[in-house]
């Protein structure tokens, strides 16, 4: 059963993920997690921070190999990208994007096929992307992103 498992998850993601197992466990508690994408994806410690609760699905305190793998579906190697991107609409520093600074960069952004996002299609994708607070974080905006295909990972080899 797990070799019908491993065969799912991209070979890249399974080696990077394993350089900070211990063990063979495919958890890493969040400080070791927030290591890993800290030293893999260049994010600064709190972004990091905001990407484990993002995708620390069941919301355990560890990231599982299935959860970095949803991570790395989403990010791949445009960590410094998307970071960028957030920032640049993230207009009053807070971290985190407020329906206007949202829907400014939504209008900004095309799609994969290159078409911009019509305000239907911006509403819809801030209301259903923001949290409980109406706010968008970094992790959400990563997933927002994925759901456009504005950025994919690599096709595994």
């Amino acid at each position: 059963m797990a070799a019908l498992n491993r065969k799912k998850i991209p070979k890249q993601v399974i080696e990077l993920f394993d350089r900070y197992v211990e063990n063979n466990v495919r958890h890493l508690n969040k400080k070791d997690a927030v290591h890993m994408l800290m030293a893999e994806f260049g994010l600064e410690e709190e972004q990091a921070g905001v990407m484990f609760e993002s995708f620390d699905k069941d919301k355990n305190g560890q990231m599982s190999i299935w959860e970095f793998e949803q991570f790395y579906a989403c990010m791949g190697t445009h960590a410094q990208d998307i970071v960028s991107k957030f920032k640049a609409l993230d207009k009053d520093g807070s971290g985190k994007l407020e329906v206007e600074e949202a829907t400014a960069g939504l209008k900004e952004i095309k799609t994969a096929t290159g078409r911009g996002l019509v305000d239907k299609e911006i509403e819809f994708f801030i209301k259903t992307t923001a949290g409980d607070d109406g706010v968008i974080d970094l992790g959400q905006f990563t997933n927002l992103l994925h759901r456009l295909k504005l950025y994919n990972a690599p096709a595994p080899k």
